[in-house]
């Protein structure tokens, strides 16, 4: 006889997770899935729950990487399920038009109650139900353009690693989904048997900051702009320890404050200090992958003059605290 922990959320009873899948879908996002909500744990005081894989396109479907997987379950399953997860699929669901029966499904489940997720790219599928319409959500950031572009109803956060309510959620890429999963746990069940789960999985239960720490930040560099003030440019990139002010700028490019401010935007898309700023901010994030110096020296070498300034600002642009990205990426580097 199973051991099962009752479960406010649940109705003392099983919990009940169909993940709907498409065509060529991504396997680690699935697999997140069916890790978090599919092994039975109850032993170690985590609820049961039960997990069905379904689709519309199925009984067979191909796998991103190269093999066929086999669904016992259709569209039938989003009536029986308490949550249902859309993970990302192989082909670029941007350009996916989803037919309108998984819509409508989709849309059904909800109605009744039941808590609707994304993972990555997912999100897309749920935007096209317009559940999302005027809430919160976030996906991969390399999607965010496109995503933006084709839901402007929906409001975006770019820096997230999941956001979501009201029973619905998106998460970021890939890892994100771990992140969300561990949270809806911490919701229905408590801290702990989110954390136990997390053990299990060997992954922390709880991530700080967000999706911004792994972009490839966009802001221009000095060899993105024209000659005339590509020297002065350079010239900042080597000098971020000093007091440096528009004024001073102007002078070295021979334009007015008022000229150069304005060539400044023109060729860079943000103000002269806002790129002084992050320049600060990407020359501390190469000095925490690959010195050990302290936060107090980093701040003085790139310009912000106290380690509370540098965390203020290095929090707002990357989504992590110093200390933590250079202990996320420093090994890695």
């Amino acid at each position: 006889m199973r051991k099962r922990t009752a479960s406010p959320a649940w109705r003392e009873r099983e919990h009940r997770v169909a993940v709907l899948m498409f065509d060529r879908p991504a396997m680690f996002e699935t697999s997140v899935a069916i890790e978090v909500w599919g092994n039975d744990r109850t032993e170690q005081g985590v609820p049961y729950s039960e997990v069905r894989l379904c689709s519309n396109e199925g009984p067979t479907l191909r796998v991103d990487v190269g093999f066929d997987i086999h669904l016992e379950h259709g569209l039938e399953a989003l009536d029986w399920a308490d949550t249902i997860v859309v993970p990302n699929g192989g082909r670029p669901n941007p350009v996916i038009e989803y037919e309108p029966v998984v819509l409508d499904a989709l849309r059904a489940a909800h109605a009744r109650g039941a808590r609707l997720l994304s993972f990555c790219s997912g999100a897309f599928a749920l935007a096209a139900t317009g559940l999302l319409d005027g809430r919160e959500a976030t996906t991969h950031w390399t999607y965010m353009h496109q995503f933006r572009a084709r839901h402007p109803s929906i409001a975006l956060e770019p820096d997230v690693l999941y956001c979501g309510g009201d029973r619905l959620y998106t998460s970021a890429g890939t890892s994100a989904a771990i992140d969300l999963c561990l949270h809806l746990l911490r919701e229905d069940w408590g801290a702990d048997v989110a954390n136990t789960v997390a053990r299990r999985m060997v992954v922390p239960p709880h991530r700080d900051g967000g999706q911004s720490q792994y972009i490839e930040q966009p802001m221009p560099s000095s060899i993105d702009v024209d000659a005339d003030l590509r020297a002065v440019l350079v010239w900042v990139e080597g000098n971020l320890e000093r007091h440096l002010t528009v004024e001073e700028l102007a002078r070295r490019a021979a334009m007015t404050p008022r000229t150069f401010a304005r060539r400044f935007r023109a060729a860079t898309g943000t103000t002269p200090l806002q790129w002084i700023l992050h320049q600060r901010v990407v020359a501390s994030q190469r000095m925490l992958e690959t010195t050990t110096v302290s936060v107090d020296e980093i701040a003085a070498t790139v310009g912000f003059g106290s380690a509370a300034a540098l965390r203020q600002h290095f929090t707002k642009v990357v989504g992590s605290t110093p200390s933590a990205y250079r202990a996320t990426f420093r090994h890695a580097a």
